[in-house]
């Protein structure tokens, strides 16, 4: 770490690595910043930015238990996107191939949030100040 900053970046696990990461061009602008690769040419990490925000891919590992969610049948982590239009967001990630959960709402605490689900079962909740 440079700064002292303290950040934290989301590992998240896919099936089919590099065929898997177009859904989050696709869905949320997200910008390649690296690739590391397997000897078996498989992606080891993929490291990803969404408006300078960076998380990781990662091929799903069965024997160290790390499964995508679908495969749990279950969820464990929400990830929270702030953007500037939640309606826009979660329509271009919807056209991408997510599940819509919940549509967007206002609620009485400040906050507009919907919720979809990616193709692999990670669900996330767009949401935005107003």
């Amino acid at each position: 770490m440079t700064n002292n900053k303290i950040f934290f970046a989301p590992q998240l696990f896919i099936p089919a690595g590099v065929s898997d990461i177009s859904f989050y061009y696709k869905a949320f602008g997200a910008v390649e910043i690296r690739l590391w690769w397997n000897d078996d040419g498989s992606v080891h990490v993929a490291e990803l930015s969404i408006g300078g925000t960076i998380f990781h891919l990662h091929e799903e590992r069965p024997a160290k238990g790390q499964l995508e969610p679908n495969k749990i049948k279950g969820v464990t982590t929400l990830i929270g996107l702030f953007v500037d239009d939640v309606n826009t967001v979660m329509n271009k990630a919807i056209e991408a191939g997510a599940i819509l959960l919940s549509p967007a709402q206002d609620y009485d605490y400040g906050y507009r949030q919907g919720n979809i689900q990616d193709p692999f079962g990670h669900q996330w909740m767009i949401e935005m100040k107003i």
